[in-house]
């Protein structure tokens, strides 16, 4: 089974869309086949392909301007540039200060890896209205993602059932089962995309953005990358280390990683997480309605996980919510403060036997819309981390693990442990045990660590200051919660973002926000 956990929340743009329901062009080629010299015909941005999450075109901006989008050719295969081709679809929104002052473009990537950087960052512009002062705002859907040749794997209704399965085994039978309808899938995606499969890794993407920053006619890479965009941020560092103009990375990965540790140092963050969510609410002057104790609360949730093992709920008809569902619903509000106030309110429905608010919560993280259809983000985020990732844990490698995961975390261990089997049967094999981010002689890059992320969790962020190699990493901490840091609107991190990418002023080394 795709390990949700690992997803960027790009999701969380949809998730308070579809809870207030229930609580309330193409490029011309370049001459002779040099992709550099092609111009992108920016027009009217459509309404987001089913791949990409479906929905509605982009809103106008603030200012009366408008989305636009474009397409990009790409190599299919970046070790021959001269052959095939695919679209790289972009959006961006041109700069609203004068043109005297503009720096060039901004390319922004979000994470997942899956996530749709044309349908998330106009969700997300209003946030960015200071740096579109003097950039356009340009992001993108990577290869394999979205309506970039995007991955396809199963149907609507073979999802539905993918993500009611039991993700946490208890017996021989029901990894056998696991097992087979992990492989059930992998088998879909390798029938479905064979051509695009072997050539969606973040190096490939990396590529994508160096032809990506000459399309658009900068000099330099400028870059804000988010979450897995950090990851794709430090391998651009590495292969292009002369063409990284000023970037940030927020809601870091740690590069040193393998999956396995990857997988626990995400069992302990969601732990860490709930933890947080408990103890705040049980520490506010009104009642907590679902816990007197900080204990009390985690106890009730794992007695809750257990029961629906035993029997589901009913949650959006006609599926109900299953244990894999209610742990994923419950995953997905850590990632955001901003939806603990839905978690509550999911779990004093759940203790009600009502399970939908947690089953919107899961539909998010997994890209389902209210109509039941899905985006390809678990499909592109499974094939981008197993063609990046070289290790093949089988059933036998996670029972013997199961002690050490449990340790890290009794509410999320297991099922991050079994997570672990997603890349066995895929049809590519992985690149490496975790990614190359040294970037010797790079420019500065401003590296935002945050101590309550659940998702990446903070150790990563000094790792991979050291990673890029000296005089290269800047390392920014945030004392808070959730995924990322720029998005929290603290204005210590926005002060600090804003004045190295707008002014080129980086902050000191280990300046810390609270």
């Amino acid at each position: 089974m795709a390990n949700p956990f690992r997803l960027r929340a790009a999701a969380l743009t949809t998730t308070a869309v579809l809870l207030s329901a229930v609580l309330a062009g193409c490029g011309d080629g370049g001459r002779d086949g040099d992709l550099t010299a092609q111009k992108l015909d920016w027009k009217s941005c459509p309404a987001p392909s089913e791949a990409e999450g479906g929905g509605s075109p982009p809103s106008p901006l603030p200012n009366g301007g408008e989305w636009q989008c474009a397409t990009m050719k790409a190599p299919l295969d970046w070790s021959r540039p001269k052959g095939d081709t695919i679209g790289i679809a972009l959006i961006r929104a041109q700069a609203s200060g004068p043109a005297s002052r503009r720096i060039g473009s901004l390319v922004f990537n979000f994470g997942g890896p899956g996530g749709s950087g044309v349908t998330t960052l106009p969700a997300f512009g209003a946030d960015y209205a200071a740096l579109r002062t003097r950039y356009d705002l340009v992001s993108f859907d990577p290869r394999g993602v979205g309506r970039s040749a995007p991955v396809e794997c199963e149907s609507d209704a073979q999802l539905d059932e993918y993500f009611q399965q039991d993700a946490t085994p208890d017996d021989h039978a029901e990894q056998v089962q696991l097992l087979d309808r992990t492989k059930q899938f992998n088998a879909a995606c390798e029938k479905n995309s064979k051509k695009i499969l072997p050539h969606v890794r973040t190096t490939d993407a990396a590529r994508d953005m160096d032809l990506m920053r000459q399309v658009l006619g900068d000099d330099k890479l400028h870059y804000f990358g988010i979450s897995y965009g950090t990851e794709l941020g430090g391998v651009y560092a590495h292969l292009f280390p002369k063409h990284v103009g000023r970037a940030v990375l927020d809601a870091v990965v740690d590069p040193t990683q393998t999956p396995e540790e990857g997988a626990l140092g995400q069992a302990r963050g969601f732990q860490l997480a709930l933890d947080n969510f408990a103890r705040d609410c049980t520490s506010k002057a009104e009642e907590c309605p679902i816990g007197s104790t900080e204990q009390e609360v985690k106890d009730r949730i794992a007695h809750l996980l257990a029961d629906l093992e035993k029997k589901p709920i009913p949650g959006i008809f006609p599926r109900q919510l299953t244990q894999t569902a209610a742990t994923n619903g419950i995953a997905q509000s850590l990632y955001s403060k901003d939806f603990w106030e839905y978690l509550t309110e999911g779990l004093e429905q759940a203790y009600d036997g009502d399970g939908k608010i947690l089953m919107l919560l899961s539909d998010s993280m997994n890209g389902r819309n209210e109509n039941g259809e899905y985006s390809n983000l678990t499909a592109a985020n499974t094939a981008i981390n197993c063609s990046d990732e070289k290790p093949r844990y089988t059933a036998d490698y996670v029972q013997r693990k199961l002690p050490e995961f449990r340790a890290a975390s009794p509410l999320f261990g297991d099922f991050l442990a079994w997570g672990m089997v997603s890349c066995t049967d895929w049809a590519v094999p992985g690149a490496a045990d975790h990614p190359d981010v040294s970037a010797p002689g790079a420019a500065p890059i401003l590296v935002v660590g945050n101590t309550g992320d659940p998702a990446t969790p903070y150790e990563g962020a000094r790792k991979m200051v050291k990673a890029l190699g000296k005089g290269v990493g800047i390392e920014l901490t945030y004392k808070g919660q959730g995924h990322g840091a720029y998005d929290s609107k603290n204005k210590c991190v926005q002060n600090a973002v804003n004045g190295y990418l707008l002014d080129g002023r980086p902050p000191k080394a280990n300046t810390v926000c609270a």
